[in-house]
């Protein structure tokens, strides 16, 4: 499922139109980023856990030339899926 089709099925379950659902996701999507920013987690109960995470710098190889190079450390968003969510899963 891309946006668009999620968007469609909000519209369609919430009984909106495409545009206030393209405007709902937009939003939601828009504060989960700017908490991410800002270091804080996003909990959404029986669904998941959206994190920040930094990874440290390593060293890594080149398949190419099997040259050793220096990884940076980076920043990344993560989810975490809640029991409900892995449970409904299996």
């Amino acid at each position: 499922m891309n946006k668009a089709e999620l968007i469609k099925a909000v519209a369609d379950k919430a009984e909106v139109t495409t545009r206030d659902a393209e405007a709902v996701l937009d939003g939601v999507l828009d504060l989960i980023a700017a908490a991410l920013v800002k270091g804080e987690s996003v909990k959404l109960s029986g669904f998941g856990t959206f994190e920040k995470k930094e990874r440290a710098a390593r060293v890594g190889t080149n398949p190419s030339t099997r040259e050793k190079i220096e990884i940076p450390s980076s920043k990344s968003a993560v989810f975490k899926p809640s029991k409900t969510l892995k449970e409904k899963l299996q």
